[in-house]
């Protein structure tokens, strides 16, 4: 069986094939792997290159920046907010300084702080037992204008008062206290308000009054106040000790026993001889230093004697057992 022929013969060539052709070319990036990393050589060993200080040297004199930080130095607007802030700082710490010194004379305050360890430790070795020590005044230099005197500080003589031993004695009365109460399962949260506001209160009523006096008797002195705030403070030494003492010698029951009440009675009498003795310039002026224009009276320095005794020996007794037996 034979097929039939095709109508239509084929073609001789057939006709050539067209491809598809993309209308948006896109390049694809030769991707290459990256160099090994280079750590930078400094001539000082300690592995800073010369970008970082380059950057230093860029971000200006005076400014130690982070080469992260380097471009926001340099910007122009950081660098002014910079200064404005340091301008405004130095403004406030002007502002408090001269305020506060309408108050309190900084410079004489600092002193009455000037002291060293071994002060320290003569003094309260003065403040417990000062039976046998001489002299009692107090040592001055000549300013260099060689007219006007002035006592030396606290390092310089063991004679001159100083705040740092009140002021830690202050503070080292109230944590103990608080410390035995809770010790003896007597602590509650109000104790330390407490035991800071009434010793605090002690030393505030005695200034007061020891200021009210010298008024009437007219006593006058340039250093009277703060001379009388760091003697006012002495007494916690004694508290500090009687308290010790009266704990550990009635096995944590308190001050009270004999134990207690002998070194309660020692160490007012050690104070009271100590105020005594150096408060001598304070309330007696005219005791230790040379006579001037103006005289006081027999009956008037006997009244000043009078008053020293009844503080040092009768007055101290009240906030001494009242604070220990806190």
């Amino acid at each position: 069986m034979q097929r039939g022929g095709y109508p239509n013969p084929a073609p001789a060539h057939s006709p050539p094939l067209h491809h598809p052709v993309p209308q948006h070319v896109s390049t694809v990036p030769q991707l290459r792997s990256p160099p090994p990393p280079q750590m930078p050589q400094s001539q000082n060993g300690y592995g800073y290159g010369a970008p970082q200080q380059q950057q230093q040297q860029q971000g200006g004199a005076g400014f130690n920046t982070h080469p992260a930080f380097g471009g926001f130095m340099n910007d122009q607007t950081a660098q002014m907010g910079f200064q404005l802030g340091k301008s405004a700082i130095g403004a406030g710490q002007d502002y408090v300084e001269q305020n506060f010194n309408r108050y309190v004379n900084v410079s004489a305050l600092k002193h009455y702080f000037n002291v060293t360890n071994s002060y320290v430790v003569n003094k309260l070795f003065l403040v417990l037992f000062p039976w046998r020590h001489k002299p009692w005044s107090r040592k001055t230099a000549m300013s260099p204008n060689g007219q006007d005197g002035y006592y030396l500080p606290p390092r310089e003589d063991l004679n001159s008062p100083d705040m740092y031993i009140p002021v830690m004695a202050f503070v080292t009365y109230v944590l103990m206290s608080t410390l035995l109460a809770g010790l003896s399962g007597r602590f509650q949260p109000e104790l330390l308000g407490y035991t800071a506001t009434t010793a605090f209160a002690f030393v505030i009523l005695e200034i007061l009054g020891l200021k009210l006096v010298c008024y009437l008797l007219s006593i006058t002195n340039e250093s009277q106040l703060l001379d009388l705030v760091a003697y006012s403070g002495y007494k916690f030494v004694g508290i500090i000790v009687t308290t010790v003492a009266g704990e550990l010698g009635s096995g944590g029951k308190g001050t009270g026993g004999w134990i207690g009440w002998s070194v309660f009675g020692y160490t007012w009498f050690a104070l009271a001889f100590f105020l005594l003795r150096s408060m001598k310039y304070v309330l007696l002026p005219e005791a230790s230093q040379a006579a001037g224009p103006m005289q006081t009276s027999r009956s008037q320095k006997n009244r000043r004697t009078q008053f020293l005794f009844i503080y040092a020996f009768i007055y101290q007794v009240l906030p001494m057992w009242v604070l220990s037996k806190q």
